[in-house]
């Protein structure tokens, strides 16, 4: 990596060479829990490389901490970054073993056997694995798609183990991984795969043949971070150049600024909206999928509202010159803030697990028309902890009664216990399912549904 003054870091060293850097400069992590009455403080010194800061904030909020401050500044070939972090209570951390685990994450993570190469990890739409396959699924939303794609994966012999799926401004995003029925493993039968390729391709291709639907298959791992290959799809099937046809509540929008300091050659991009979670590992996913380098940052979040100050070049070392570059970044980056905004009545389930669980719920939810508009599944041994946000199919928020029907057909095979707003005495009973009227924003709302890429 060399650094060319006033224009930033080049990244077009060979691997051997960022490793000898590493090898020669390991990351320095110092956590301080002294220094601050409400926040765990987290230091990170470390040689500047393009995708460094992702990973960090990555590491972060896969331990589920919360970033409320951060400073980031580089200087040189060199780069200092504080985090100001709290639980997800907003306390301060006190256990002692989600302390070490950050500093060794970390150090792990940005160390030189860290096999993080952020610009080369970007596509796989089947991989198998020694025990599962990567099914990726992006295209155009439609009601009951999910519990469609659900079933075929159902009649195919195919458990999903865990899913990730969010709905976007008329598009949509899956990330799948799924099993042999049968064996518990991967599905490595090239005359399977092509089955299911076929079945899942004419499922989504819809009625919009333009946009056609393909799924490429191949060996290894899918090593990205699930939530930033689901950003990465989005981002490559175009969310972000529809925002305004059907804008959400003006009120709620994010606010970004895109300007430039001439005098350092910076562009300095602003982001002013309401705070939630993962909030700077959204904004920071896209800005370096978006090949751009954050030298310094400024970072406040208080009373619900988040403030973000980055500056940031190219990574040719340019600041953005043209109003389309600008107008690009600020439509990229609203569509990374509103991807994650949940909408409608989140729903949990955590029961025992089964081969077919997924396809069942969909089913129940389709048969009251009801759309899901993200969704989160995932197996921790027998037990399948899955998360739905649904709302009615004609974009109204769900009733009593529809709750009540969910309640009625799913009871049939587990314990059901909630209310959107609960005030029954049966809401003390042995609960399996939780069912949160946490309603959300509104917005126009597209149903799911998927085409394959």
């Amino acid at each position: 990596m060399s650094m060319d003054e006033g224009y930033g870091p080049t990244w077009d060293s060979d691997d051997e060479y960022d490793n000898f850097i590493r090898k020669m400069n390991p990351p320095r992590i110092e956590i301080d829990n002294d220094s601050c009455n409400d926040a765990t403080i987290v230091r990170v010194d470390s040689a500047n490389e393009y995708g460094i800061l992702l990973e960090v904030i990555q590491v972060l909020i896969d331990l589920n901490l919360v970033i409320s401050k951060a400073y980031i500044t580089s200087d040189g070939g060199w780069v200092m970054d504080v985090f100001n972090i709290t639980d997800k209570e907003g306390q301060k951390l006190k256990d002692k073993a989600t302390i070490a685990r950050i500093e060794d994450y970390i150090c792990k993570s940005l160390g030189a056997d860290s096999r993080y190469i952020p610009s080369r990890r970007r596509s796989v739409d089947v991989a198998a694995s020694s025990d599962h396959n990567v099914i990726e699924l992006t295209g155009t939303d439609r009601p009951g798609l999910l519990s469609e794609v659900s079933a075929v994966l159902a009649s195919l012999k195919c458990n999903v183990v865990s899913a990730e799926i969010w709905t976007h401004n008329t598009r949509a995003a899956a990330v799948m991984r799924v099993t042999d029925e049968d064996t518990g493993s991967a599905v490595t039968d090239a005359d399977r795969l092509e089955r299911i390729k076929d079945r899942l391709s004419y499922l989504l291709r819809g009625g919009n043949l333009s946009r056609g639907a393909a799924m490429a298959v191949s060996t290894g791992t899918c090593s990205t971070h699930t939530e930033r290959r689901l950003h990465q799809m989005m981002l490559d099937d175009g969310d972000h150049e529809q925002l305004h046809r059907h804008p959400p509540n003006q009120s709620q929008r994010p606010n970004v600024t895109v300007s430039n300091w001439n005098d350092k050659d910076y562009s300095v991009v602003t982001i002013r909206c309401k705070d939630r979670p993962k909030l700077l590992f959204d904004t920071v996913c896209t800005l370096t999928d978006l090949h751009y380098v954050v030298f310094h940052a400024n970072i406040d979040a208080k009373d619900n509202q988040a403030y973000q100050e980055f500056y940031v070049r190219h990574v040719n070392g340019s600041p953005m010159h043209t109003e389309a570059d600008r107008l690009r970044v600020i439509q990229c980056l609203e569509a990374a803030i509103e991807r994650r905004v949940s909408e409608g009545v989140k729903l949990e389930l955590c029961t025992n697990d089964k081969v077919g669980l997924l396809s069942e719920v969909t089913r129940i939810f389709r048969e009251n028309s009801l759309t899901v508009t993200r969704a989160e599944v995932s197996t921790r041994g027998r037990m399948a902890v899955n998360t739905f946000y649904v709302r009615d199919s004609t974009g109204g928020t769900v009733d009593q009664k529809t709750i009540d029907s969910i309640r009625q057909a799913i009871g049939q095979n587990i314990q059901v216990k909630g209310q959107p707003e609960p005030s029954e005495p049966q809401k003390k009973e042995s609960p399996t399912w939780f069912l949160f009227a946490n309603l959300f924003r509104p917005r126009s709302l597209y149903s799911f549904g998927m085409f394959m890429r």
